[in-house]
């Protein structure tokens, strides 16, 4: 077994662990942390498939603003280990139904994809950052705008919410 192949089973093992434990631990700020440990092996994954910007991306875009964002709202809810037993009280086997319609619709894509006639497997696709943003600022920009819009509201709100109430304080002062 060479190096690469051996470096591969043990970033496979720590993402396989790291995402059964994002969804069996009971504690949601060790799930996120476990989530973090997940995109961390995932870029590990991407950088032997060497796509260095993929792995880049997903690093700074998921752990670094995701993930914070995800563990601000944790922390400001003060979600404990009690509110979500009670929220798992109401689980019936139903929940199960869309992750594995879900599963089932990417497995079939993918096999779509490796059997297509224009598969990936059939020819190297390199691709430069420059052609992403190209791709990206060009026919894509209102996509790309509609999506930072969204994520500044998501951003406001989360400082809204993190300020608490202004009920009780005097209109016209500022803190």
């Amino acid at each position: 077994m060479d190096f690469q192949r051996f470096v591969f089973f043990i970033f496979a093992i720590i993402l396989v662990y790291a995402a059964a434990r994002v969804i069996t631990v009971r504690n949601p700020v060790h799930a996120a942390m476990h989530l973090v440990l997940a995109f961390f092996t995932c870029a590990g994954l991407w950088l032997l498939l060497e796509a260095e910007f993929l792995a880049i991306v997903l690093v700074l875009v998921y752990v670094g603003a995701v993930m914070v964002l995800f563990l601000f709202v944790v922390m400001m809810l003060n979600l404990g280990p009690e509110s979500v037993e009670q929220e798992r009280q109401w689980v019936k086997w139903y929940v199960w139904v869309g992750p594995v319609l879900l599963a089932g619709i990417l497995i079939a894509e993918l096999i779509y994809i490796l059997l297509g006639e224009r598969s990936l497997l059939a020819g190297n696709h390199n691709v430069s950052p420059t052609q992403v943003a190209v791709t990206l600022f060009g026919p894509y920009l209102l996509g790309v705008e509609l999506a930072s819009m969204v994520l500044l509201a998501g951003l406001i709100g989360a400082n809204r919410l993190g300020r608490g109430s202004t009920s009780g304080r005097e209109k016209g002062k500022d803190r």
